[in-house]
């Protein structure tokens, strides 16, 4: 067994993948496909997108204007969150933007089994920040049904239902443990995807990271038992690659302070600069080599950043490419001319935007 076999794939690890056509088939996902989708957005575009599940049902609801709903949630366990969750925001606002019921859970129960994170404390955190975050990210504050896990007597519902339709061995052939607090996790996970089909069935679609791939796995599963029962459709979903961290290592975890990391919100631009300088990139080993041969931009996290959360416009990506691979520009002239630039751009975007979403705040009318 290989060292990229043994990594296991769970909701609550920091696994670093490189082998996304592996995870794609242990999954049983099909590659993402971005032609299938009307108007495809940057993640769709530049294949930060790399594996779905029953896209087609989601791309045709959308083409026909029949009803579907997407989801997200929301972990308060800390007041950052890492530009991987920038990107799954993006895939939302994209459904959203094109018809989607939209609906955005507060794992306040999950975040106190799991992490600690009392309920009050929970529902503070996601008010004070998560929330606005995610607005200020684009989501449409009226077009958003937000609710709490511990307030939604229908998710507990469904949790005990979904509970009933798997075995022990099952869920720790796709968790690897039976510890409880990711049992109560999981099964409440369940009912949460689940619950926007009580009032009406219909396709729905969850952009996730491959971390929650376990969670998508099983609840496909017992969507196809309680299908007789209940008639609820399987849930679509939408798989995106790992945000790296800017040493090139693991994903972007809130947690893991070895890892050079860009989170947001970062008011100090200073502080953004001094990290992207530290950044691994694909410079050569001397000026002459870089000039005459290009840089290794595959290696480049400052190009990674770039391409999936800073720079928007495809021109610009095409022409920071261009540069580094035909040797026009050493790593620094690259890293001033475009790192600096754009992701000073974000972040100044992000604060005027959360700041401004704060104060809608108590228009949200949580669901129950």
């Amino acid at each position: 067994m290989t060292e990229e076999q043994k990594v296991i794939i769970d909701p609550w690890g920091n696994a670093l993948v490189h082998d996304y056509a592996r995870l794609i088939k242990e999954f049983g996902m099909q590659s993402f496909d971005n032609n299938i989708f009307p108007e495809p957005n940057l993640q769709m575009r530049r294949g930060v997108n790399f594996g779905m599940q029953d896209g087609e049902q989601i791309a045709n609801a959308i083409k026909s204007k029949k009803p579907f709903y997407c989801l997200t949630g929301i972990m308060p366990s800390s007041e950052k969150i890492h530009l991987g969750t920038e990107t799954v925001i993006q895939n939302v606002r994209y459904f959203q933007e094109h018809g989607a019921k939209t609906y955005v859970l507060i794992a306040d129960v999950e975040s106190q089994a799991t992490r600690g994170v009392s309920l009050e404390e929970g529902k503070k955190r996601a008010l004070e920040f998560h929330i606005p975050a995610y607005i200020a990210l684009g989501l449409d504050i009226n077009k958003t049904n937000f609710y709490l896990q511990s307030e939604n007597k229908k998710v507990s519902n469904l949790a005990a239902i979904c509970s009933q339709k798997i075995t022990e061995n099952e869920f720790r052939a796709i968790y690897g443990s039976v510890h409880p607090a990711k049992v109560m996790a999981a099964f409440t996970q369940m009912g949460d995807i689940l619950f926007p089909q009580l009032s009406e069935r219909m396709p729905g679609v969850i952009p996730v990271g491959i971390d929650q791939a376990p969670h998508i796995r099983m609840v496909r599963d017992v969507s196809r038992r309680l299908k007789t029962e209940y008639g609820f459709f399987l849930p679509s979903a939408v798989y995106n690659k790992y945000t790296p961290a800017l040493n090139g290592s693991f994903k972007m975890s809130k947690s893991d302070s070895e890892l050079i990391k860009l989170e947001i919100p970062e008011k100090d631009l200073k502080i953004v600069e001094k990290k992207i300088n530290k950044a691994l990139t694909g410079g050569r080993a001397t000026r002459e080599e870089q000039h005459a041969k290009g840089g290794e931009i595959e290696k480049c996290m400052v190009y990674e950043y770039c391409k999936d959360h800073f720079i928007k416009d495809d021109k610009v990506l095409a022409k920071m490419y261009e540069e580094c691979v035909t040797g026009k520009n050493l790593c620094g002239e690259c890293k001033a001319k475009y790192a600096f630039t754009y992701a000073k751009q974000f972040y100044e975007e992000f604060n005027k935007n959360f700041e401004k979403a704060k104060k809608n705040i108590g228009k949200i009318k949580f669901v129950e």
